[in-house]
């Protein structure tokens, strides 16, 4: 599944340093704006110790993770909705993704210099959040406009579509973005079609110096203040810490390295497997002696989208599926231990897929 979250923030805040650390596309990272201005794109392994698990009881040729895009876009500046910096570029770029990681810079660090002067990682979230909302502003108030003659028709659909873009138009001239709204099945199949940029799903990422990865500090606690009103995932990370970790070459220098921060595993591994849920997305497990491999499905999906994730043949011909819990498998340790405990299900069509299934799937085209 093409679902790719964005990497967006203003110059110099870590973004490439980031992405760096992420992806094997390596992105330019140098202390000055806009080094980084056609977006890169990194396909990036999820990381899942539930795999491990499973290596160990299958023992397969090989094994599998599930992926998914982190693109770095090109640092944004103040008027960039009317084009200034690389502004439309940017607004294009960022359009494309399904979610954002905003990177706020929550450091001092007096040789690397910020592009309005000084740290102030809630003015540089209003920045941003300013720019996207006039850009989502200048959609809404052509949408409304091109309804007005549809309405005039007496449509019920275009009427309660207008409501919805009026309410959307109203939040943004209060400097809201459109994600703090509640809306209805109905206003959510409006909105997804107004291609709005606020209304995508958005995770802060604190970029902190190594004094402050485990607890924060005091930019870190005006973050959260900030946006506790917002749906959005705050967490903190040390672009720096990250960049030290990758130059390590082995994994127990790595492990010592962690130890000695205080830190159970690498940020950008809780920055990947958070990405993840901000997509909204789920994984299930097909496990055999030739592949134990991990599939992405967005949450809801029924058995059939479930299989046809792997080929489209295996939804268009999908007879059943056959499951088995995560749990359930490696608690009893086998495919037979599972059938003999009872635990081993066939479900059909209607079956909605759970996160950790570990599922084969008969199909007749």
């Amino acid at each position: 599944m093409a679902l790719k979250c964005g990497i967006v923030g203003l110059p110099n805040v870590g973004k490439s340093t980031l992405f760096n650390c992420l992806s094997n596309a390596k992105a330019q990272s140098a202390n000055f704006p806009f080094c980084t201005i056609e977006p890169n794109v990194g396909t990036i392994s999820v990381p899942d110790p539930r795999l491990e698990k499973l290596e160990e009881l299958v023992n397969p040729e090989r094994v599998v993770p599930t992926t998914m895009e982190i693109v770095d876009i090109a640092g944004l500046v103040k008027g960039a909705s009317k084009g200034e910096g690389l502004g439309n570029q940017f607004l294009a770029n960022i359009r494309e993704t399904d979610a954002i990681i905003h990177v706020l810079r929550c450091f001092d660090d007096g040789n690397i210099i910020h592009v309005d002067g000084s740290v102030g990682p809630i003015r540089d979230k209003e920045v941003i959040d300013y720019e996207l909302q006039l850009k989502d502003l200048e959609v809404i108030e052509k949408k409304i406009t091109s309804l007005a003659r549809v309405i005039k028709s007496g449509d019920k659909d275009a009427i309660k579509e207008n409501e919805t873009a009026l309410r959307i138009k109203a939040c943004l001239e209060e400097g809201k973005s459109v994600r703090s709204l509640d809306f209805d099945e109905k206003e959510r199949e409006f909105v997804k079609g107004f291609h709005l940029i606020t209304a995508k799903p958005v995770m802060y990422l604190c970029n902190v110096d190594e004094a402050s990865v485990v607890n924060g500090n005091k930019y870190v606690d005006e973050v959260k203040e900030a946006v506790k009103d917002e749906d959005a995932q705050v967490l903190i990370i040390g672009a720096k810490i990250e960049a030290d970790i990758t130059e390590l070459e082995t994994y127990e220098e790595r492990q010592m390295f962690l130890d000695e921060l205080g830190l159970e595993e690498p940020g950008v591994n809780r920055l990947i497997r958070s990405a993840y849920k901000l997509l909204n997305l789920d994984t299930y497990f097909t496990a055999g002696v030739k592949e134990v491999r991990a599939w992405t499905i967005k949450k809801g999906m029924t058995a059939p989208q479930a299989a046809g994730v792997i080929h489209t043949d295996f939804e268009k011909g999908f007879i059943r599926a056959e499951v088995m819990k995560y749990n359930d498998f490696t608690t009893l340790g086998s495919e037979n231990a599972v059938k003999e405990a009872g635990k081993f299900r066939v479900e059909g069509k209607e079956y909605v897929v759970e996160d950790g299934d570990i599922m084969h799937f008969r199909f007749n085209v």
